[in-house]
């Protein structure tokens, strides 16, 4: 990562402790857009498939454009620095096309299991609802663990990051079954090396687009 620009003091002192000033004010923030995400619904929808599509949306607020906004006028550090950017795409391209194809096979078997399919009955399997929705939701999600966490943790915790983003990614998914939401502490690390490995949040994000997509197809298969 390049230096920082000296927008913003490197540190600060309270109650006697010596705080990073980005990772600090990163983390309190991470920790009130998943907060707010989880207790509230801004948008309105008529129908299941229009409340998945205006949650999308809000997240794409919350977990993009709050995101990029913190790290372009406050703390005026470039995007790139947090994996907003093509990063290596020959690598990053390799090891998701390997991943997706490894993978295919256990993510079918797991969705049609009786408590996935069950869960993942009400949402839309139609490729042209499906496919949009799940960008729109999963862009502000891989870029707020993949990217802005990531890359801002690794500040301090260097690639130990790679798994400590994926910590608050696994509780984000309490609620959904339980198999699911275990495997996401695997799932959420594997993300993340792909991050770091690709130097992008991208690579991840159509990973992930592809996991998420082949489950809702294949639970109601």
């Amino acid at each position: 990562m390049q230096p920082h620009r000296p927008s913003l003091p490197e540190t600060f002192r309270l109650a006697g402790l010596q705080l990073d000033t980005r990772v600090t004010v990163s983390l309190i923030l991470a920790t009130l857009l998943l907060l707010l995400d989880a207790y509230h619904r801004f948008l309105p929808g008529a129908s299941f498939d229009d409340l998945l599509l205006a949650k999308a949306a809000e997240r794409a607020v919350y977990y993009l454009a709050i995101p990029l906004l913190l790290v372009g006028l406050i703390f005026r550090d470039r995007l790139a620095e947090y994996g907003f950017s093509l990063g290596d795409w020959r690598t990053g391209l390799k090891w998701t096309a390997i991943f997706a194809v490894i993978g295919a096979p256990f993510l079918i078997l797991v969705a049609r299991t009786p408590v996935m399919t069950e869960y993942y009955e009400r949402f839309p399997a139609d490729v042209q609802r499906l496919i949009p929705t799940a960008a729109l939701d999963l862009i502000g999600w891989e870029f707020f663990f993949r990217g802005f966490l990531l890359f801002g943790l690794m500040r301090l915790m260097g690639p130990t990051a790679v798994v400590a983003q994926a910590v608050p990614f696994a509780l984000a998914h309490l609620g959904k079954p339980e198999a699911e939401t275990l495997s996401t502490i695997f799932g959420g690390t594997l993300f993340g090396w792909l991050a770091w490995r690709s130097r992008s949040f991208l690579y991840p994000f159509l990973l992930h687009w592809f996991v998420y997509s082949l489950v809702v197809v294949a639970a109601q298969a």
